[in-house]
């Protein structure tokens, strides 16, 4: 069970980012487990099965990234990362592609929301594609997560935008690929064992995008639909 992070959490990562080397690790290795990778895994574990409980037929798995960066891609970094995130998202998505729900924490802020990243152009284009057969459904969903205190759509925009759909659908519709976030600095008291809860009443408020996100993940052509199945939560 989820009880919190502390103020010695991001001093580790501070001092992790300052010392970013095995041996520096290994002596901190019993710090390293007791203040980030415990309560890191126990807050993952906690949030995935609320939504679980929330939506039983989501069959939602969880995804959360390793402190080892990968050796192949150190590019003249220190071989620990400096930050951790974990993921929530449909089973049957492949890795982290289609969306997701997420969480991460740096020594200096956390942050969470719903991300469409990790997606080809083809899912991109059936996201647009839906929007263009039913703007007013979109309409409808967008205006109501952007109603949630503190969030904010993110992605990289299109420097000639695609098209003008007014303001509510717009944000969305011309971005490389999108998602929605709150960002905040590291505060143990916005970090202890509340924290399940303030992320996951996001996350539930979230669904009904996500569901569509993940219904436009499902549509595109280089999806194989008799292996991939439509969340009914209704």
């Amino acid at each position: 069970m989820f009880e919190g992070f502390s103020r010695e959490t991001s001093d580790f990562l501070w001092d992790l980012s300052f010392h970013n080397e095995r041996p520096w690790f290994q002596e901190h290795r019993e710090q390293y487990m007791r203040v980030l990778h415990e309560p890191f895994h126990a807050l993952a574990e906690d949030a995935v099965a609320v939504m679980r409980d929330a939506f039983p037929l989501s069959n939602f798995s969880l995804h959360v990234s390793r402190i080892y960066r990968d050796a192949r891609r150190l590019f003249g970094r220190g071989p620990y990362k400096d930050h951790l995130w974990f993921t929530i998202l449909n089973g049957d998505n492949r890795h982290t592609e289609g969306p997701s729900f997420w969480f991460e924490l740096s020594a200096a802020a956390f942050s969470y929301g719903l991300g469409y990243f990790d997606v080809t152009t083809a899912s991109m284009e059936a996201f647009r594609a839906s929007i263009d057969a039913n703007p007013a459904r979109f309409e409808r969903i967008a205006s109501d997560v952007m109603k949630m205190r503190g969030f904010h759509i993110i992605g990289p925009e299109y420097k000639r935008p695609k098209k003008d759909l007014g303001p509510v659908i717009s944000p969305w519709y011309n971005r490389k690929y999108v998602g929605l976030e709150r960002r905040r600095d590291f505060d143990p008291d916005l970090l202890g064992p509340d924290l399940v809860g303030t992320v996951t009443r996001a996350y539930l408020r979230m669904m009904p995008m996500y569901d569509y996100l993940y219904e436009c993940y499902c549509s595109g052509p280089e999806q194989n639909h008799d292996e991939l199945r439509r969340i009914d939560n209704g």
